[in-house]
């Protein structure tokens, strides 16, 4: 209920701010012209950045007691952060194993639509975080984005996977129909590997998600077994089940432990990209419990 209520005095955590700052992600991120540009939308943009940065402030102040206590030690922190996986935020959370065993077609497809429509595109957040990061770092986000790319096989590539599925069932993926929750997981993701002050916020709220992933779409993707999708159709959510778990480990060992090892600060802005990733997640899981009724 604290929560709740903190949620509803905030300017950031409402409907009507989440889905402006869908929509500017979505216009300044898609690709234009030089005629596209005009004063008016400079102005905007500069508004929209400042409100984007007060945004992430805010969900900063949430976790920064909480990061503050992980170790900044290159061991000490991995096992901080491997902890998350079982202790962390929204971890294990009640929904999946109902969606799994429980739930039907109609609440699977309002349930993956939320999740679709909040989708920010982890390959395109790799691209962007890796932007000028140390070498031995940025060759391992590399290959995490080739294997997002399908290895160079288009029919392997990631994101089509899941809009295939959005196809497939025919989701509502509209930013007017996606609960505030979901849209401001992926504004949280795009505004992290966007900012460059957010970098490292944005490697570990990036790699968090490798770590925590596998078991949620493990569950997901036995709920659409159970539901009737083919082996095919339900590739996006059986592949993540397994490919992450390697992806987690190679990204905690070439990616986080020689940044850290470089720099010690750098683990605090991981733990707080962390904490974000997986708040922001929880807030979708008790908003989804309670549009299903299960609370």
């Amino acid at each position: 209920m604290a929560t709740q209520l903190k949620d509803e005095e905030s300017q950031f955590l409402q409907d009507s701010f989440q889905q402006q700052l869908s929509r500017w992600n979505r216009r300044r991120l898609s690709p234009g012209f030089p005629d596209d540009w005009s004063a008016d939308r400079f102005n905007e943009d500069q508004r929209m950045a400042r409100l984007e940065h007060a945004f992430i402030e805010e969900l900063r102040a949430e976790v920064r007691v909480e990061a503050a206590q992980a170790p900044t030690d290159v061991d000490g922190f991995i096992a901080w952060f491997e902890g998350l996986e079982a202790t962390g935020p929204g971890q294990h959370d009640s929904l999946f194993p109902w969606l799994a065993e429980d739930a039907q077609m109609d609440h699977i497809r309002w349930f993956l639509s939320q999740e679709a429509a909040g989708e920010a595109g982890f390959d395109d957040l790799v691209a962007m975080t890796q932007v000028k990061i140390p070498d031995r770092a940025k060759m391992e986000l590399a290959r995490n984005y080739w294997d997002e790319m399908g290895r160079g096989n288009i029919k392997g590539m990631h994101g089509p996977m899941l809009g295939q599925l959005v196809d497939l069932l025919d989701l509502d993926t509209c930013i007017e129909h996606t609960v505030w929750e979901s849209l401001a997981l992926a504004n949280a993701m795009t505004a992290m590997a966007t900012q460059r002050c957010y970098s490292w916020h944005s490697i570990g709220a990036l790699g968090v998600i490798e770590l925590t992933a596998p078991g949620r779409s493990a569950q997901t993707a036995r709920a659409l077994r159970r539901v009737g999708l083919s082996t095919s159709q339900r590739r996006y959510f059986d592949l993540h089940a397994v490919l992450d778990i390697k992806h987690s480990a190679d990204w905690n060992e070439e990616a986080i432990k020689p940044l850290v090892a470089a720099d010690p600060r750098r683990a605090t802005a991981m733990a707080e990209g962390a904490l974000i990733r997986l708040r922001c997640g929880a807030r979708c899981f008790d908003r989804y419990r309670a549009h299903f009724g299960l609370d």
